[in-house]
Parts: structure tokens; C-alpha cells; sequence
């Protein structure tokens, strides 16, 4: 009975330990990375002869100014009746006006659209990084050199807030198959071809003056005086 303490003091030990452990991450791969999400907006437009009935462009604008409507919001017409099909344009020329294009129209409905309506709906995505700041391991003891758990925040935090199309980090946006050298290279031509500065190739005027240089140089000697 007397050995049982003994026996027990390693393992105490060890659990003692093993709650220091670092909460560092343990390579430069950071654990933190942006996550795209999605939210849908809907409004149902009535119809009049195949077309936007009338003052409902007006509300579909008021409807797409409170939403901030964008780059980076895509924006689809359901009509699974078919009942609108001059109204592609009109909802095409209000959506244009916040420089965005119509998609195509979609084939699966959010929920039964009612007779003579057509549904716009639109798509927006927003890019976040969950769990940061992650400041654990500033807290805790780290006996294995790990990196820090906050590594990657901030990076990727600034990446999630500037990137203007958030589902260009899902999947990137492919180039061009061509390319134009010649609108390539315009701004180096013009960098190689401007003369060095200590030979005029750049010239302070007096803000001021009306006139160039000498305006400046006028306004500085009697500065002198």
C-alpha cells in the first residue's frame, strides 16, 4: 500500500507536462486559411406582357442599391414557367447600371415561383478566416520549437478583406491565351526611353506659379532675401 503514492507521482507528472505542451503549430503551413461562404437574395418581380410590370424596374434598383450590388456578386433570373422573356432585358439593363451582367438563367428554383412573376436572385460570397486571432501559445509553455498558433492570421485575414472576388480564392480565374508584348512592355519602353533625372528629365515647378521652372527659382531667391 505504501508504493501506490510512489507508482502514482511519474504519471502525475507526466500529466503535468503534457498540459504545458506548446499550442504552436508544428511546420510553417499555417492551420488558418480563408473560407468562402455564400448568402442568396431573392426578390419576385411581377409580370405585364412578357415584360417587367410597370415601376417594378424601379423597385428592383431601389432593391439593388440597399444591397450594394457589385463586382463580385453574380446575379440570375429564375422563370421556370417562361413567362418573361422580355423581361431578361429589362432586369439586364438595371443590373447593368451597377456594372454587372446578367447570368444565365437558372434551371433549379429556391422555392415555387408564383404565376405571372419571374425571381432575381442574387449570389454574394464573402471570405473569412475562422479562429483568428489564435493567441494559445503565447499562454502556454513550448518544449518542441513549434511555430506560433497565431501564424498565418494575419496574412490571410488581409487576403480575405481585399480580394475582390472571394470565389477567385475557391478557384482562380484563368489568363488570357494571348497577350499583347506590346501593351506588355509600354511602361518599361517609356521607363528606358525618359532621360535621367540630373538631365532634366524631371522638373519641380512652383505650385504656385503659371509659369515653369523659373517661377519656382523666382520664389525661392526671395525667399533668400
Amino acid at each position: 500500500m505504501r508504493r501506490s503514492p510512489l507508482l502514482l507521482m511519474p504519471l502525475g507528472l507526466m500529466l503535468m507536462t503534457g498540459a504545458c505542451m506548446g499550442a504552436g503549430q508544428p511546420d510553417l503551413e499555417t492551420r488558418h486559411q480563408p473560407v468562402v461562404s455564400q448568402t442568396e437574395y431573392a426578390l419576385d418581380l411581377a409580370l405585364s406582357g412578357g415584360r417587367l410590370a410597370a415601376d417594378e424596374d424601379r423597385r428592383l434598383d431601389g432593391w439593388a442599391r440597399n444591397l450594394h450590388l457589385g463586382y463580385g456578386d453574380r446575379v440570375v433570373v429564375e422563370d421556370p414557367a417562361g413567362e418573361g422573356p422580355d423581361a431578361y432585358r429589362d432586369v439586364a439593363g438595371v443590373i447593368g447600371r451597377y456594372g454587372l451582367l446578367l447570368g444565365q438563367a437558372s434551371p433549379i428554383t429556391r422555392r415555387p415561383v408564383a404565376p405571372a412573376t419571374i425571381r432575381v436572385v442574387v449570389t454574394r460570397a464573402r471570405a473569412s478566416v475562422p479562429g483568428c486571432p489564435d493567441l494559445r501559445s503565447d499562454t502556454a509553455l513550448d518544449w518542441e520549437g513549434k511555430t506560433s498558433s497565431n501564424q498565418g492570421c494575419a496574412i490571410n485575414r488581409n487576403l480575405a478583406a481585399m480580394v475582390a472576388n472571394p470565389t477567385d480564392l475557391v478557384q482562380g480565374v484563368p489568363g488570357a491565351a494571348t497577350s499583347d508584348t506590346e501593351t506588355g512592355t509600354r511602361g518599361v519602353k517609356a521607363l528606358r526611353a525618359a532621360p535621367p533625372t540630373g538631365r532634366g528629365g524631371t522638373t519641380l515647378r512652383d505650385p504656385n506659379s503659371s509659369q515653369g521652372g523659373g517661377g519656382g527659382g523666382g520664389a525661392s531667391s526671395g525667399g533668400a532675401q
